[in-house]
């Protein structure tokens, strides 16, 4: 199936099943739960019911390798890159989805089902995957107990989904995938 036949059924599959994103970025605040977690192995608190894998191309390997590099930007520990990965694997089955017309929610974009109108940025920086990435990492700094929480609610907090559920089912997917590159 050529790519952009793939992305058009992967997004409206996905925009259909989560509902999309339907708020911004979380207000700022101060920074400082992450200087307490750097260093942490991945914690994976308990995997929330079935789980779903699918298997990655190279396009949505070489997301994953960027939502890492990302993390490691940011100063985050690897939890922070499950959850990043999980949220990305919920919203867009890691493909960074550009603007499929009629067929998107609203305005929603990239890995992360962002949205220009909700302020996430524009449309050019969050189809960008370290923008989105460093993005959806900023608002889930800014959601106190987030390393301790379930990766559910962590990403919930942050995207804002008609179905918060749903993230919990991509954990063990995204725990394999840290541990996979993040030395590599």
């Amino acid at each position: 199936m050529n790519t952009i036949l793939r992305k058009s059924v992967l997004g409206i599959a996905g925009l259909a099943f989560t509902g999309g994103v339907f708020a911004g970025p979380i207000a700022a605040h101060a920074d400082t739960a992450h200087a307490a977690t750097a260093g942490k192995p991945v914690a994976v608190a308990a995997v929330q019911g079935e789980q779903s894998t699918i298997g990655l191309d190279d396009e949505q390997t070489a997301n994953v390798k960027a939502i890492i590099a990302a993390t490691k930007k940011a100063g985050l520990p690897e939890r922070a890159a499950v959850i990043s990965i999980a949220t990305s694997l919920q919203e867009s089955k890691l493909e960074n989805l550009g603007h499929l017309g009629d067929r998107n929610d609203h305005d929603s974009l990239g890995l992360f089902q962002q949205r220009p109108s909700s302020g996430w940025g524009t449309a050019e920086q969050i189809t960008d995957p370290e923008y989105s990435t460093l993005a959806f990492l900023k608002g889930l700094k800014q959601v106190d107990g987030w390393q301790d929480m379930p990766l559910t609610e962590a990403a919930q907090t942050v995207q804002v989904s008609a179905y918060p559920d749903a993230y919990a089912q991509w954990e063990k997917q995204a725990t394999d995938l840290v541990a996979k590159y993040w030395n590599s």
